[in-house]
């Protein structure tokens, strides 16, 4: 657990995937963070994507040479970013939904395959209590593969949703 201010409210450093379902709605085939580690209270966190090939969208992207799309790439940057988000603002269970509002200076400069574990390094630029911007750097064995700044709004008095 981390405690970044004094009398704050520790939270826990990591969610597994059963922490990360009860902070965001996501679900398969569309839940594209397996884990977050290293997380510091409305700075940074650092989520895991396993990539495997029983993906659906390698299905199609591309037949013969299997690469994960950019934009999911991001996604992934962006999920770990409302699980960063879920946990530094105490919304375990509480079913927000983040949408996005902007996604700035994307860059793609490695291929992410089959086999890869996707590391989304993410960082947050500004915070306040519904709009939060980030830096997303996502790596495979240390090599960026992809980075981006995005925006995203956090709805806390979303609709009811199930599981």
């Amino acid at each position: 657990m981390t405690d970044p201010q004094p009398g704050a409210r520790p939270i826990p450093q990591s969610a597994d995937l059963d922490l990360i379902m009860r902070i965001i709605p996501h679900r398969y085939p569309f839940l594209l963070v397996d884990k977050v580690r290293d997380v510091v209270a409305n700075t940074s966190a650092v989520g895991i994507k396993n990539v495997t090939f029983n993906e659906p969208h390698f299905q199609g992207h591309f037949p013969g040479a299997p690469i994960m799309p950019g934009v999911t790439i991001i996604e992934a940057m962006a999920q770990t970013s409302a699980v960063l988000v879920g946990l530094s603002q105490d919304l375990v269970d509480k079913k927000p939904l983040v949408y996005f509002m902007n996604i700035d200076k994307a860059k793609f400069r490695r291929k992410v395959v089959p086999g890869d574990v996707l590391e989304m390094h993410i960082s947050v630029l500004r915070a306040s209590t519904k709009v939060w911007k980030f830096e997303g750097v996502a790596k495979v064995d240390g090599e960026v593969a992809a980075s981006a700044e995005f925006a995203a709004m956090i709805d806390r008095n979303a609709a009811p949703r199930t599981a």
